[in-house]
């Protein structure tokens, strides 16, 4: 079997998901980690046993490296992401795509132009417990998917999150933060999306970090910090989602779907696992489903070795850079249905991405997805 080479660039806190994966799938293999503070990427190299700790110029030079997953913060993802392309190599970026809309078009052409790739965080839509959604609605289960509902809301990361500034710049907030991984769910479950509506606010103008590290500190607010809003489906499904830093306690769901013959309690899309919860019109109660699929623990890299296997095998793969710019241009969608006062009408489109076959798991990834 082929093994896809891949570097990492950026070795902050999330890439140590990303190497500890890096023996989970037998199709890609981290060879390499760059960093602007080289320390920190030697000291990941030694933790996870990377043969190469470098600088990126270093890294973008090795030819052996076919695909990059860039781990940077977000304004930097469109300036590597263009780099890691110019060096002719096929790009995984964690979310979102860019910060604009207009840098995520440039990756997306930039790409187009050299032929290359662009896929992306996040990927816990396929773990066990989302893929187990999307096989009971495909195979009918609640009939057809007609509604739903999303929320993401907490009092911000300022109590816990050590250095929380950028959460409350341009390309942060709770939509920036946590939209990601339900829209991208959503479009799973549901497909495109055809238009959204929204409202905006802001609690507070500024932050008091009660997190050990900084504490005491200030943070100007520069990006609404709850957004509500509708999202239409092409399918005709019509669903709600609110995204919050300005709520202490709550008690909704996290993604419930509502069919013509039933609903779908789906679990939290920033996990891999479950539990999924039917209930059909018949039904007295609410009823567990055991999980169809594998990758239930936490399987970040999974999107990795999709892209890696289409790469490889010349298929499609489902954490692609159309999903992710257009859930993007959902993001800023909401914001701009705001402060028009109407509907925004999405310019993008992406295919809605296949489930994972039955019984797929770390070790037979490469087989089953021939």
């Amino acid at each position: 079997m082929n093994i896809m080479k891949v570097g990492i660039i950026g070795c902050g806190n999330i890439s140590g998901i990303y190497l500890h994966n890096n023996q989970l799938f037998n199709i890609f293999e981290i060879i390499a980690c760059a960093d602007l503070e080289i320390e920190r990427a030697k000291q990941q190299a030694k933790k996870y046993n990377i043969p190469y700790a470098c600088t990126v110029a270093e890294l973008l030079a090795m030819e052996e490296i076919q695909l990059v997953i860039n781990l940077t913060v977000p304004l930097a993802h469109a300036e590597v992401c263009l780099s890691v392309l110019e060096a002719g190599k096929h790009i995984y970026v964690e979310k979102p795509l860019a910060v604009t809309r207009e840098d995520g078009l440039k990756i997306l052409h930039k790409a187009k132009e050299k032929g290359l790739l662009v896929g992306g965080a996040p990927d816990t839509f396929l773990g066990g417990g989302i893929q187990t959604c999307r096989k009971l609605i495909d195979d009918g289960l609640i009939g057809e998917p007609v509604a739903g509902t999303a929320s993401i809301m907490s009092h911000g990361p300022e109590g816990w999150h050590p250095d929380p500034t950028f959460f409350y710049q341009i390309g942060g907030g709770p939509m920036f933060d946590m939209g990601p991984y339900y829209l991208s769910t959503l479009i799973h479950l549901l497909g495109p999306i055809h238009r959204v509506s929204g409202s905006t606010s802001m609690a507070l103008k500024e932050r008091l970090v009660t997190s050990e590290t900084n504490y005491g500190k200030k943070i100007k607010v520069n990006i609404p910090t709850h957004i509500s809003g509708v999202l239409d489906f092409e399918n005709g499904a019509v669903v709600s989602l609110t995204t919050s830093f300005d709520v202490w306690h709550h008690h909704v769901p996290n993604i419930e779907i509502y069919g013509t013959a039933g609903s779908l309690v789906v679990p939290d899309p920033n996990t891999f696992d479950g539990p999924v919860y039917v209930r059909r019109k018949e039904d007295s109660e609410w009823l567990k489903i055991p999980l169809t699929h594998g990758f239930i623990e936490n399987s970040r890299g999974i999107g990795v070795a999709d892209m890696a296997n289409g790469i490889l095998n010349n298929t499609s793969y489902r954490a692609n850079g159309d999903v992710m710019y257009h859930v993007l241009e959902v993001m800023h969608g909401f914001h701009d249905a705001s402060q028009s006062g109407q509907y925004y009408e999405l310019q993008s489109t992406c295919e809605q991405p296949k489930p994972l076959p039955c019984g797929i798991n770390q070790h037979n990834f490469g087989e089953m997805m021939k």
